[in-house]
């Protein structure tokens, strides 16, 4: 049996769930016989955050991303990739991200490999003018399209015209400590402190709790030159909660966070998967979310494992997180419960998946 060469492109391996995702789909792959991974990052920033194997091959541009000449260097970058592919000469591609698929294909046109897109926004979310556009004249060029949930694949279906549309989820880690941790009354949130999380929110629906022996945490970094963690800051001064309210910023050590709270909250209104969902689940926690339009309904059955929120209606949001927060008997029956429902999205089985469609 020869060589299978996957290449993995993606615009960089810094903090964040896609990034995450494909960290964990590099570990697994590099498990198996007969397959050499080539990551390619080409975004503007090029870090890796998460650990891969010291033996894949990475390539960047050398060159760096000037946005004062965004266009030309926007040119550079689809020839970069183009040529690097070539010099690889893959048996299959794997491209993540929205808006950057469109570049992996551009970039790749003509050339005969099989590309494999990943969207992994809310799928009907809109991206502007001509990044819309670019998606539906350049996916259908793709060999196959990678919905996260058959929410998403039935958006896919109607957008563009394509026959080969999969569903796969994210692969979740298996969260559990060698030591018995003692779980504190905490609820934790994870997600990057960007609008769409509506962690303002949030806090206020905690406040209104008026649970003083609680604690609401959110873990995550500001993804707007720090703009919205000073509004939190300063509305959690406002509401005198400063003991109640924590904002932990980015943590290498989020699962210490998991394995210590005893509720999930998420307050998201736009998703494609969301992992924090399924890792607080692995860990054993109730989950307290509103139903968007992708991925919380995937993994959260409503009154079994945690609770399904009709979009922004906060009252309703407040009054089962009280719940949770009074109940420590329902709080554990749906922490089992919530281990049970997320084995199907471990990595092992989603790392297969994925194999199993871009090698077939």
């Amino acid at each position: 049996m020869g060589i299978n060469k996957i290449a993995l492109v993606i615009p960089s391996l810094q903090a964040g769930g896609m990034e995450r995702v494909m960290s964990e789909l590099i570990n697994e792959f590099s498990k198996e016989e007969n397959i050499e991974i080539h990551l390619i990052l080409y975004g503007i920033k090029r870090d890796v955050f998460y650990e891969i194997p010291q033996n894949i091959k990475i390539y960047k541009p050398n060159f760096e991303f000037n946005n004062q000449y965004r266009f030309y260097n926007t040119l550079k970058t689809i020839w970069f990739l183009r040529n690097q592919i070539k010099e690889i000469q893959p048996t299959t591609i794997l491209s993540f991200g929205e808006i950057w698929n469109s570049f992996v294909l551009l970039a790749c046109y003509g050339l005969h490999f099989p590309v494999f897109v990943s969207d992994r926004c809310q799928p009907n979310k809109s991206l502007g003018k001509l990044h819309n556009w670019l998606r539906i004249k350049l996916y259908p060029t793709a060999k196959g399209i990678i919905a996260q949930t058959e929410t998403g694949k039935e958006i896919f279906e109607k957008m563009y015209a394509h026959s080969n549309i999969q569903v796969i989820g994210n692969p979740i880690r298996n969260i559990e400590s060698d030591t018995i941790t003692v779980r504190e009354n905490i609820v934790l949130s994870v997600g990057r402190l960007i609008n769409s999380k509506h962690h303002d929110d949030l806090i206020r629906a905690f406040i209104k709790s008026n649970k003083y022996n609680w604690k609401l945490i959110i873990v995550g970094d500001d993804a707007i030159k720090q703009q919205n963690k000073v509004k939190l800051q300063e509305l959690i001064k406002d509401l005198d909660a400063e003991n109640q309210v924590q904002l932990a910023g980015k943590q290498n050590d989020v699962e210490m966070y998991y394995l210590k709270s005893k509720i999930f909250a998420f307050t998201s209104s736009s998703e494609g998967f969301p992992n924090v969902i399924g890792e607080a689940q692995a860990a054993g926690l109730p989950v307290v979310t509103f139903d968007c339009v992708s991925g919380p309904s995937e993994m959260v059955i409503d009154n079994e494992n945690g609770f399904l929120i009709p979009l922004f209606d906060y009252k309703l949001f407040q009054e089962k997180l009280t719940f949770l927060m009074n109940n420590e008997k329902s709080r554990e029956q749906m922490g089992i419960k919530a281990r049970e429902t997320i084995k199907s999205f471990s990595k092992e089985v989603i790392a297969n998946k994925y194999l199993k469609f871009i090698l077939e």
